[in-house]
């Protein structure tokens, strides 16, 4: 009996080591693992293959901080400007390299007030006025010769308001001419609008610094 007691002892030890030390992997597998999964149904093993080309498919995620572009605006223009101030309006946007984005609308307004120095009674007296405005720097002016009134006056610009009209006599003020006035006048003249397409933010705000400089003129969406 001490011998079949003995026998059956060293049985179970021997069973208890191989069972500890020598199927330790297969103890370890989960007898059932679909039971555990979370919705199984909706899993698919891929293949190498097929597991690249989903990933060539999926669309790159941005960078951390990273903001999408803003949409452009659709136009923007400045103005208005008479048909020899046009050109040097232009100029002021060429360090913006518009290209084609840049374009011009022309029309006619009716200009409420204007800017002038008086009649100076013939041509010579008024051509000696206007060798002063040069000397002033003072280039933006013309001769009315027309028979009226205002023949041999100076005229220093035409504006659709008296606001804008007291603006251009402030600068005119602060070159030293003294002689110029304000005044109601009513008459049609041809004016440019400069149009930008495509304005993004950048653009924008170096367009209204730009325009802020130039008194009289304002930036608003194209019509």
């Amino acid at each position: 009996m001490r011998a079949l007691f003995l026998i059956l002892v060293l049985a179970n030890v021997a069973f208890f080591a191989w069972s500890r030390h020598f199927s330790g992997s297969e103890a370890a597998v989960d007898p059932a693992p679909l039971g555990r999964q979370i919705e199984p149904e909706k899993l698919k093993i891929l293949g190498p293959g097929e597991a690249a080309a989903r990933a060539a498919k999926r669309p790159a995620s941005p960078a951390p901080g990273s903001a999408a572009s803003p949409a452009p605006v659709a136009c923007l223009e400045w103005g208005s400007f008479t048909l020899a101030d046009a050109p040097r309006a232009e100029a002021a946007l060429a360090p913006l390299a518009l290209g084609t984005r840049l374009s011009k609308r022309e029309t006619e307004e009716v200009a409420g007030w204007w800017v002038f120095i008086p009649p100076q009674g013939n041509r010579q007296a008024a051509a000696k006025k206007a060798s002063e405005l040069k000397s002033l720097g003072v280039n933006d002016y013309f001769i009315v010769q027309d028979e009226s009134r205002h023949r041999w006056s100076l005229s220093l610009g035409v504006f659709r308001n008296e606001q804008a009209a007291q603006a251009r006599l402030a600068v005119l003020r602060r070159q030293g001419v003294r002689s110029a006035e304000a005044a109601p006048r009513e008459t049609v003249v041809p004016k440019v609008w400069l149009q930008v397409r495509e304005v993004d933010l950048a653009v924008d705000a170096t367009l209204r610094q730009i325009a802020a400089q130039v008194e009289g003129t304002e930036v608003k969406s194209c019509p």
